[in-house]
């Protein structure tokens, strides 16, 4: 009788079996290339995941826990197939699936494109919550659009930044599954009535409404090998019917097909440059649209298990806001409730106050959107009349808390005073919602102080701090597995759900033997790093010299501008014969602008000249080079990030958030070189000055210098800032484009200059001569690399997202059991009514 197989023969057959399945009947391929092994091998592990999948949504329907929707314009999710054959602990069996093909993993896991659902930090912050969620057994369900189109592909034509579509789903996306039995109508346009009833109660209607279907698309969401399978629920928007037939035949082919791609419009594009009146529109289309949507979706799903009674509701969902973008959600359950299922205002309140949550993400006034009355008149009659309401009965709150101060009723209103007035989405936010939270400890600082200082007077029990973290799933395990698997040889697996487990290496400085193979990993991970900047920019990187490294958005607060300030010096000094004291460094610089935005397209263009004149110069090789990688995305950050030395976070304080590409690097093992400004504080308190590159005004001196900000005063305090200045103004970075960058120079200039880069240039510069001394002693720069991985514990979104649970959420774990402080803040919501 034949031995039975174990279940791991058992396992690989299965997955053998699925692989050779696809590519033999779904694909048809005899001879079948790279892409059609990415196919068949994503379609299989999708399989390994479906009992998972359907076994999690049985167990969410099993206990009464209570749900979480996270309501997300972005999702920065990154390659799939990497990280669910991690979190299904399947490389084994993909590896050797593979191998009959004579292909390896790493090879075909790059031609999956990244799917185009975000922009920068804040999608890829909801990518790695969603992650923690799934691990740590939480019953939550991310809500986003299902994008079209990415927000471009970036190319670079002589230094400028050109902009081409990002059709991510050309060849489709395997990763998701259409569920149509969840599709929902949203409503634009039209016009609103009343009538009353036989029992004499006022019903509100909205009339002669354009309708969009809203299609829904899942994507699976592992845990690490613990069974859960999240979803991450996308919408994509279609017309109600295809195109109007009898106008087709009739000769009116535009015409007939208009309102189609009308409707296909709102989910084409992540979002649509706003600088026209048109884009301002399907912006708030975009939001509405998911709002909307989703909102739909949930109070469906509770009325077919519990009919119309929403007594129970508040107690068994929460709704997360991930930033402005969908606060309109806010005015939209409150129509739902009221004009759909009937509650009264004061009962569609209750219910609406106690699960909305809104994290805030900026400290921008400019960033916190505001839409014109007139606009949302036209689009959201309905939805604007309940946001009136809203406000009033607010307002009416605050006339009590302030008798007779009309400069709070101005302050505070969601709606603008003035000629132009505008929808203050950030307030109906506040608002409608039990909790607002901050990111960083500085940043809800600065929110409680500044920026809502009087909702904060008028209500300090909303406002909370949960500080971003990021999944040492992708950004450790999967993307460093060098040395993840030196990490697993000395401590076990225990670090991937544990981060904390890190602070253990700290005792390894003093073994010769484990700095040497972390030497020998960094190094390793800089060679990836080199041939990632020769295939995509034609530049050299020599690994023996330190990488220096900036990706992330292009904007002004971000200052690229100081650090390409910081290149110009050193060209200078080295094409002056001046060396000593500098460490050889590789300057990498990374990330979009947006198509809007001039100032930001010319920092690239300065970026792209100055790393042409440092590259093209013998004298200069030795000593700097410097490349501005074209497309930065999630993808080429898992590259970048283990193989940087140094992380420049060098944002104007007060400015940034907080920040998550500075937790990526330091978790593998880069030095911070920042000021203290986002998480940039607590990184420093967690890793220690010594172990950390400071420099800079902070927060509060950046606020007391503004009242009396001359930047010429600073020019003729510094040689090296007069002669920095001086190369760039003279057009040597510009020969053939005479005053092109003459708009950087007088925004550096200026008075009025909000990031005050010339006040932090010379402790820029000192502190990047502490960079250099450091770096020239690797002993001793190993020990500094090392601390920082081990004292990243407390940066894992696991431990952000423990908090959200405990202190916001409240949800109970998977068997059911609640948090300990459930009751208390619950009894709190009840009586906050706001």
């Amino acid at each position: 009788m034949p031995r039975a197989k174990s279940n791991k023969s058992a396992h690989v057959d299965s997955l053998k079996n699925s692989f050779d399945h696809y590519i033999r009947y779904s694909l048809s391929r005899d001879k079948p290339q790279e892409r059609d092994l990415y196919q068949a091998l994503a379609l299989s592990v999708r399989e390994q995941l479906m009992d998972k999948w359907r076994d999690t949504r049985i167990r969410n329907n099993q206990f009464s826990t209570r749900k979480v929707a996270y309501l997300s314009l972005e999702f920065l999710m990154g390659r799939a197939l990497g990280n669910a054959i991690l979190n299904l602990n399947l490389k084994p069996e993909v590896e050797q699936t593979l191998l009959n093909y004579s292909a390896e993993l790493e090879q075909i896991a790059e031609q999956e494109q990244d799917a185009g659902l975000g922009n920068g930090g804040l999608g890829r912050l909801a990518a790695c919550f969603l992650d923690s969620c799934a691990c740590l057994d939480m019953p939550v369900l991310g809500y986003g659009i299902r994008y079209e189109y990415g927000m471009f592909t970036q190319q670079f034509c002589e230094g400028h930044q050109i902009e081409q579509p990002d059709r991510w789903l050309r060849d489709g996306n395997p990763w998701e599954i259409k569920v149509p039995h969840h599709n929902q109508l949203v409503r634009f346009g039209g016009r609103t009535d009343t009538y009353t009833d036989e029992q004499g109660r006022l019903h509100h209607q909205w009339l002669d409404s354009e309708e969009v279907l809203a299609v829904a698309f899942d994507l699976p969401i592992p845990g690490y090998q613990n069974g859960r399978i999240n979803t991450l629920r996308l919408w994509k928007a279609e017309a109600t019917d295809e195109f109007d037939l009898s106008q087709f035949n009739q000769g009116g082919y535009s015409e007939a097909v208009a309102a189609k791609n009308q409707a296909e419009q709102i989910t084409m594009v992540l979002y649509p440059n706003d600088s026209s009146e048109n884009g301002k529109e399907l912006r708030l289309r975009q939001q509405y649209f998911l709002s909307s949507a989703s909102l739909q979706d949930m109070l469906a799903s509770f009325v077919s298990s519990h009919g119309a009674d929403f007594d129970a509701f508040a107690a068994n969902h929460v709704i997360q806001l991930n930033d402005t973008h969908p606060s309109v959600s806010v005015a939209e359950m409150m129509r739902l409730l009221m004009d759909v299922y009937e509650q009264g205002w004061d009962e569609a309140w209750a219910i609406t106050h106690r699960v909305m949550a809104y994290t805030n993400h900026t400290l921008l006034p400019e960033a916190l959107e505001c839409w014109p009355v007139e606009l949302f008149e036209r689009l959201l009659p309905r939805v604007l009349e309940i946001i009136y309401e809203i406000n009033a009965r607010f307002l009416e709150q605050v006339a009590h808390h302030w008798p007779g101060d009309g400069s709070k009723l101005a302050e505070l209103s969601i709606i603008s005073d003035g000629p132009h007035k505008q929808v203050r989405m950030a307030h109906l936010a506040i608002v409608g919602s039990f909790s607002v939270n901050g990111v960083a400890k500085l940043h809800t600082e600065l929110l409680t102080n500044g920026l809502f200082k009087t909702f904060y007077e008028l209500w300090p029990q909303r406002f909370n701090n949960k500080t971003n973290g990021v999944t040492p799933r992708r950004w450790l395990a999967n993307a460093n597995p060098r040395l993840a698997k030196l990490l697993t040889e000395r401590m076990g697996e225990g670090w991937i759900t544990d981060l904390s487990q890190l602070n253990a290496i700290s005792a390894y400085t003093s073994d010769s033997d484990f700095c040497h193979h972390w030497r020998e990993i960094k190094h390793s991970n800089k060679k990836a790093v080199a041939r990632l900047v020769e295939a995509r920019c034609g530049v050299e990187f020599d690994p023996s010299m330190m990488f220096d490294v900036q990706v992330k958005r292009i904007h002004e607060y971000k200052r690229q501008l100081l650090n390409i300030l910081h290149v110009i010096h050193l060209y200078r000094r080295i094409t002056q014969g001046d060396t000593q004291g500098i460490t050889p460094r590789c300057v990498l610089i990374g990330g979009k602008a947006a198509p809007g935005y001039t100032m930001a397209k010319l920092i690239l263009k300065l970026a792209n000249n100055v790393a042409y004149m440092v590259n093209s110069d013998p004298r200069v090789r030795p000593w700097l080079r410097m490349a501005v990688l074209p497309d930065y995305n999630v993808s080429a950050m898992e590259v970048i990030c283990p193989g940087t030395d140094l992380s420049e976070q060098i944002s104007t304080a007060g400015k940034e958030a907080s920040g998550t590409g500075n937790m990526k690097f330091m978790m593998n093992g880069a030095l911070t070189i920042g000021t203290l400004d986002g998480a940039n504080i607590e990184i420093l308190d967690a890793v220690g000055e010594e172990n950390f590159f400071l420099f800079g005004l902070n927060a509060h001196q950046v606020h007391q210098t503004r009242t009396n900000y001359h930047p010429h005063h600073y020019v003729e305090r510094s040689d090296n800032l007069r002669q920095v200045l001086s190369l760039l103004e003279s057009g040597h970075f510009s020969l053939l484009e005479p005053g092109l960058f003459q708009p950087i120079l007088d925004a550096l200039l200026s008075p009025t200059d909000p990031w005050m880069t010339v006040a932090d240039f010379d402790a820029y510069l000192c502190a990047q001569e502490q960079v250099d001394h450091a770096y020239a002693n690797q002993d001793h720069w190993t020990r500094m690399s090392i601390r920082n991985t081990a004292a990243s514990g407390r940066f894992s979104s696991d431990v952000t997202i423990s908090n959200y649970r405990d202190e916001i959420w409240h949800c109970a774990d998977a068997t059911g059991s609640s948090t300990s402080s459930t009751s208390n803040s619950h009894k709190e919501q009840v009586n906050d009514k706001g």
